[in-house]
């Protein structure tokens, strides 16, 4: 078990293509690791072992590595370069201490570098930025350098400047211990040293003052202030590499170990009940672990990958897991190495290791007493229907699907009420793509899909009341409940606990919601005309009606109802009758509540060049979208923000790769809801009611 102060664990991230994979089986060699050369494109990589990564020659899954090298243990996690697969990347980014941001030399700053830069900040991890493909044609280094501190200001400052670039790409010099000979350096290494120091002392005002009074800080105390200033963000130190020839790769190596935080420089915090506590990186103290990333390998065993936080997991152990009512038995821990793996006997702070087939060990679980913050993953809008091609495998479909939500954190599995498909949603076409190659290949499925389908709702723009009565009688006991309600529409965003605290309902006893559907309703019945004993089954009518909708078959959100009167029998009402009048009132009050349909707006960041610019203006334009604006990626490329219906853009890559020549790329996640315009509207409700027929 490593000392945790001499453990540095960090995740390579970027955009795609920029060379992380590269960088991860370079590393390996470099520090011998491993003997031979692996390589992405002759698909021997250490990190991109999954037959789908080998086809597409891009990396779909974070991986693990492990090595030493001057007195340092390394854990790295190659993460994804393509926004479609965020998820991979956010969570391997809760898994380790630090952020390695790869740029590629040629492209610059992209949408996915801009992505990953934000969410290592959120957590507060240490970010360095590799500038890599030195050697690559085409590079002005200096425009690639402005660009990032444009982006993320003077405190992107440069550790080393390369010497020579492209084919005359030599090394590295570094800038803070200027060597003697600096020729061939593309910026003079000394002129970038006063800004590197004076960015170092920052955070101690002792020692800066010192400086400016003329006294230089010693090595002692630059060693100590650069990890603060990293921790503190005051540094992001910048340096230079080629991942293809290993130029600057031990320097960077040496920068981690030097400006890289341990476990011990980043303690976190947890929950203990309601208490915050700070989580103490010491191998004695209690046990902290989270569950970062699962994967299902061929052999159909889920490996559940753990960084250890606090305290020493120990093989056999029994441990307490929030995912699971009562404490769990650890099975053989594992060093994972790729795809191979070793047995270890215990992991104490910082270390990372894996468990196999513990299935209440989920992507998000934490192991001991302190409860962690949630994992925060983006929503996935992109939905398809998907069934098998060979009838008779429709569990064993349902089986592999839900092996992949295991897996993603970004792919949900939900069976639609109405319809009764299977619906699979994903961050994008390309994300459901991969899944369908990985069923063919893991599981032997082939299946069958439709066009997507958008998580449309229903919702209500005014008020109305109204009421139902049940009444059936055919021999022997009938039914008989009535139910009068008022509909109120709820603000988009409106918190419903709050909302019940505040509204004109507070002082109602009887007031029940449901956060995932924005839905309050409220008993107000006074005098006994709804005895209590079948208010329940009212809500549940309710319930029923929110989940298949009433226009269009789709969910209903943003609404209140308040039950203020009704009627029933002492012999014929019953739970059903009550149940049955309370969906009937919803139906026609609804209906008298000038209902309107909500569809999901996305927010895009598109990266494109400067010259397509304008193309990307006027095609969003074409699709209902907004423009909020544009900023320079670097390079000559331009990204631009805007909002737009999801509906618009769920094939967008193939219009994006049109336009651009394949040069364009982009982000997406939800934003919000909005009331789709009426022609739309009036569209997918004919559409819907065209279904029911054929259904009947």
């Amino acid at each position: 078990m490593p000392d945790v102060k001499s453990i540095r664990n960090v995740a390579l991230c970027g955009h795609g293509s920029c060379g992380k994979t590269t960088i991860a089986d370079a590393l390996l060699t470099l520090t011998k690791t491993v003997t031979s050369h692996p390589s992405v494109e002759d698909g021997t990589s250490i990190c991109d072992f999954d037959p789908e990564e080998k086809a597409h020659k891009h990396t779909i899954e974070a991986s693990c590595i492990h090595f030493k090298h001057g007195g340092k243990f390394f854990n790295m996690v190659d993460t994804p370069g393509y926004p479609d697969f965020i998820g991979q990347t956010i969570g391997a980014l809760h898994g380790v201490d630090n952020a390695l941001i790869v740029v590629n030399a040629q492209s610059g700053i992209e949408v996915n570098t801009r992505r990953v830069f934000a969410e290592a900040g959120k957590l507060g991890l240490g970010r360095m930025i590799a500038i890599n493909k030195m050697d690559g044609d085409n590079i002005d280094f200096d425009a690639i350098v402005n660009s990032i501190q444009e982006m993320w200001g003077n405190k992107c400052v440069l550790l080393n400047v390369p010497i020579g670039h492209g084919p005359d790409f030599k090394g590295v010099a570094s800038t803070l211990k200027v060597p003697d000979d600096t020729s061939g350096a593309l910026i003079d290494p000394a002129s970038i040293s006063e800004p590197l120091i004076e960015s170092i002392i920052e955070v101690d005002e002792a020692v800066m003052e010192r400086y400016f009074e003329g006294n230089m800080p010693s090595n002692d105390e630059l060693s100590r202030l650069i990890v603060q200033a990293v921790k503190e963000g005051t540094l992001i130190p910048i340096v230079c590499c080629s991942s293809k020839t290993g130029g600057g790769l031990a320097e960077m190596l040496e920068a981690i170990s030097i400006c890289g935080l341990s476990p011990a420089d980043l303690p976190r915090t947890g929950f203990k009940g309601e208490e915050e506590i700070t989580i103490e990186p010491r191998a004695d103290g209690p046990l902290v672990a989270t569950i970062f990333k699962t994967r299902i390998d061929p052999f159909v065993q889920k490996l559940s990958f753990i960084r250890v936080l606090s305290g020493t997991l120990k093989r056999d152990a029994n441990v307490p897991a929030s995912t699971a009512r009562k404490g769990i038995k650890i099975g053989q821990l594992l060093l994972v190495q790729g795809e191979s793996t070793e047995n270890v006997d215990s992991a104490g702070p910082g270390d990372i290791v894996a468990v196999a087939k513990m299935e209440d060990l989920h992507t998000g679980t934490t192991l001991g007493e302190i409860r962690l913050p949630e994992m925060g993953m983006p929503t996935p809008m992109v939905s398809l229907a998907v069934s098998p091609k060979s009838r008779g495998d429709e569990t064993k479909l349902s089986g592999a699907l839900a092996k992949i939500v295991e897996e993603d954190r970004t792919f949900h599995l939900d069976r639609d009420p109405q319809t009764k498909e299977l619906v699979m949603t994903g961050m994008s076409e390309l994300h459901l793509n991969i899944i369908q190659e990985r069923l063919k290949r893991r599981d032997k499925l082939e299946v069958e899909t439709k066009e997507p389908r958008i998580a449309f709702r229903e919702t209500i723009q005014t008020e109305a009341e109204g009421s139902y009565r049940h009444k059936k009688q055919s021999g022997g006991r009938g039914q008989f409940g009535e139910v009068h309600i008022r509909m109120f529409p709820l603000p988009r965003g409106t918190k419903i606990e709050e909302y019940a605290v505040k509204s004109r309902f507070h002082s109602m006893k009887n007031t029940h919601y449901d956060e995932n559907a924005n839905f309050l309703w409220i008993d107000s019945i006074v005098g006994g005309t709804i005895p209590s004993n079948f208010m329940p089954a009212v809500g549940k009518g309710f319930v029923e009606r929110i989940s298949t909708g009433v226009i269009a078959g789709y969910p209903v959100q943003d609404l209140c109802i308040e039950v203020h009167f009704g009627k029933y029998h002492d012999v014929d009402s019953s739970e059903a009758a009550f149940k049955m009048a309370a969906k009937q009132a919803f139906k026609q009050v609804f209906e008298k509540a000038r209902p309107s349909l909500l569809e999901p707006i996305v927010k895009l960041d598109i990266t494109i060049p400067e010259t397509n610019v304008g193309d990307v203006y006027s095609d969003m334009s074409g699709r209902g979208g907004r423009v909020s604006g544009s900023d320079a990626a670097g390079g000559a490329f331009t990204t631009v923000h805007c909002e737009v219906p999801l509906r618009e853009v769920t094939t967008y890559s193939r219009t994006l790769s049109s336009m651009t020549g394949g040069m364009g790329s982009y982000t997406m996640e939800f934003s919000h809801y909005e009331v789709m315009p009426p022609n739309v509207q009036q569209e997918v409700i004919a559409r819907a009611q065209l279904k029911e027929d054929e259904d009947e």
